[in-house]
């Protein structure tokens, strides 16, 4: 017998969950500037891009994007209070940059990760908090479910899944759990995962910190979305269409987003890059981007008091120098 889960999340915990997480740090790095460009990468509920919007002035322009259709909501009424042109498509950010021609956005910034208000809407299957469909799909859309892959997935790629997104201390014992529980009826509710999942782990790490759910539900979300490699190459074409003085922020969840944004930013930033030992460069390697924050920006006491889901967040910018 599996135990039973308690779904139950307050209704003030619901309302705290559309507060923008470092909001006032994130426009007191991006610099907003009347007539200046500006592109919102991960829209969500809006709440960074009004703040933004209100720099912009008349002349600017304010481009935002989401895998979710069903921001237009939101998007409809940060547009009729922006002083700025306003713009939304839908899409996987990184493939929405892709269609830009070079040097022409001032300003990008991304909120990395399932937004709050998906995680509200029970039927989107993100939170391990209610029992829901198990879909975390951010465009519904996509074809592949969390669903499908847990009941289709081997027991060696369900322990890889959690090890390497979830950096998960018991996928092996979860996934093979999993595999004898499909065997007998096919996971269709994150309730049913939930409970697997406890039931995998021993007693005492049912009672750490957070949900011991936290951590596969993370994975699986990763993977069905595919949300690193966007990132990698969201990246990528965010430096190619910034212009020079750009400045491109990222505001991430986990220790992976915040790692590959890390390195993207070392690595712009870098000067020589010959093998040590060499007394001369010979590479001629310039640096070409400066980053703006030496460390990770992280929440003050007093917002994660007002908002919890801001506790993991760690902010990083940099800017794009003149070639």
């Amino acid at each position: 017998m599996l135990p039973q889960t308690n779904y139950h999340v307050s209704e003030y915990e619901m309302a705290l969950a559309h507060t923008p997480v470092l909001l006032d740090e994130l426009v007191d790095l991006l610099q907003p500037a009347a007539g200046e460009t500006a592109f919102d990468a991960t829209f969500g509920a809006g709440g960074h891009a009004a703040a933004v919007a209100r720099r912009l002035g008349a002349d600017g322009l304010l481009i935002a994007c989401d895998r979710d259709p069903t921001v237009a909501e939101y998007f409809r009424d940060v547009a009729r209070e922006a002083p700025c042109a306003t713009e939304l498509y839908h899409g996987n950010f990184a493939d929405v940059l892709a269609a830009r021609p070079d040097a022409s956005v001032d300003i990008i910034y991304l909120d990395l990760g399932v937004s709050s208000m998906q995680l509200d809407r029970r039927e989107r299957g993100f939170s391990y908090a209610w029992d829901a469909p198990l879909d975390m799909r951010m465009d519904p859309s996509q074809a592949v479910t969390a669903a499908d892959l847990v009941n289709t997935l081997s027991v060696a790629e369900l322990t890889d899944v959690f090890r390497r997104y979830g950096e998960e201390r018991y996928a092996v014992d979860i996934a093979r759990r999993i595999e004898r529980q499909r065997s007998r009826q096919p996971f269709e509710t994150t309730g049913q995962l939930v409970d697997v999942i406890k039931c995998a782990i021993p007693t005492p790490a049912r009672f750490g910190a957070g949900n011991p759910a936290r951590r596969v539900f993370q994975a699986l979300r990763i993977v069905v979305n595919n949300e690193l490699e966007s990132l990698a190459r969201g990246l990528e074409e965010a430096y190619r269409v910034l212009k020079p003085g750009g400045r491109l922020a990222a505001i991430s969840f986990h220790s992976l987003e915040d790692r590959t944004v890390k390195q993207f930013f070392r690595g712009h930033a870098a000067g020589c890059i010959c093998p040590p030992g060499l007394p001369i460069c010979v590479c001629g390697h310039e640096p070409t981007m400066r980053v703006l924050t030496r460390r990770p920006v992280t929440p003050r006491a007093h917002e994660i008091e007002s908002n919890a889901r801001a506790k993991a967040a760690k902010l990083r910018a940099a800017v794009k120098l003149e070639a």
